[in-house]
């Protein structure tokens, strides 16, 4: 009976940890705003496929998904979609670099700009947090579609974290019921 216990508890500790997506709260507590350092506050971060990027910010701002180019002039009048609900998720669902910046006047050339690189979860290297940090691209993933864009879209881990945190409710009892 122990044995069973033991290897209920060894694949939950083992698949736990593959299935749980991050969100990530662009600019922390301070949001989407003109005084963020975005480059800063991306080269300490891992952005991996599932994860999503949550955007809050004001009336004053928005977001748009850019591609290289335009992330590197500032130009967000070619946006690949964009988003001024104040309260913006996007799934990162693919592997490779992405590019967002403020489309309102002045702000991306002030620093409102962040460039990620999503890399696939087996892999572990962080992001650097440098404008040119992410791989060369004219076609970052996407969000979703610019007719209908797909918003507060979870993770693809987010039916195996359902598993496992099911598994873990009615095995956890059954844990201490045994013990």
């Amino acid at each position: 009976m122990t044995m069973v216990v033991f290897y209920i508890v060894l694949i939950l500790a083992i698949a736990s940890p593959s299935v749980f997506a991050v969100q990530h709260i662009v600019g922390d507590s301070s949001g989407w705003t003109n005084f963020g350092d975005y480059t800063t506050w991306a080269s300490s971060k891992t952005f991996n496929v599932g994860d999503t990027l949550l955007f809050n910010y004001g009336g004053s701002h928005a977001v748009s998904v850019v591609s290289k180019s335009d992330y590197d002039n500032c130009v967000t009048s070619n946006a690949i979609n964009s988003y001024s609900d104040g309260t913006t998720t996007i799934n990162l669902a693919q592997p490779g670099p992405m590019y967002f910046a403020c489309p309102s006047f002045g702000h991306c050339s002030s620093g409102m700009k962040l460039a990620i690189n999503v890399v696939s979860q087996s892999t572990t290297t962080p992001t650097g947090g440098d404008n040119s940090s992410p791989p060369s691209s004219t076609n970052p993933s996407t969000p979703g579609s610019s007719t209908n864009p797909t918003r507060n879209v979870d993770g693809p881990g987010s039916s195996a974290n359902m598993v496992v945190v099911g598994l873990s409710l009615i095995l956890a009892p059954l844990f201490v019921y045994m013990c």
